[in-house]
């Protein structure tokens, strides 16, 4: 029992967050807003410690907020990550390198495809 509570402890402390201490000192260099009432606005933001956000907003087709935007922050090894996103009507989506995509499919997988949407359109089923 207590070498199960010893392990809960060594994990959480691993778990826990670096501490930069430049994040500890960061400032708000840039702030910049504006909403106009009717759906539309845009802000932007960035620290001192590297960190930088934007975004713009529309009133939707279907009653909803799209936006689109981005961020970046630096990296432990000093490189900067950045994400753009859309939000609309059909979804988030995002891009990133640093996002992770599926593998690619073997060329065969494609060809089998290709067949079952030929049979597909001939009528073909199979149970």
């Amino acid at each position: 029992m207590k070498f199960l509570v010893l392990s809960c402890l060594v994990v959480a402390a691993v778990a826990l967050p670096q501490y930069d201490p430049r994040d500890q000192e960061a400032t708000i260099i840039v702030d910049e807003r504006s909403d106009s009432g009717d759906g539309n606005f845009q802000y932007r933001f960035q620290t001192s410690n590297g960190i930088d956000t934007q975004k713009v907003g529309v009133p939707g087709s279907q009653g909803q907020s799209n936006m689109n935007g981005g961020f970046s922050f630096t990296l432990p090894d000093g490189t900067v990550a950045q994400v753009n996103y859309v939000a609309d009507e059909f979804g988030y989506r995002a891009e990133s390198p640093l996002i992770p995509t599926p593998h690619p499919l073997p060329a065969h997988v494609h060809e089998l495809l290709r067949i079952a949407e030929e049979q597909r359109a001939a009528g073909i089923t199979f149970n």
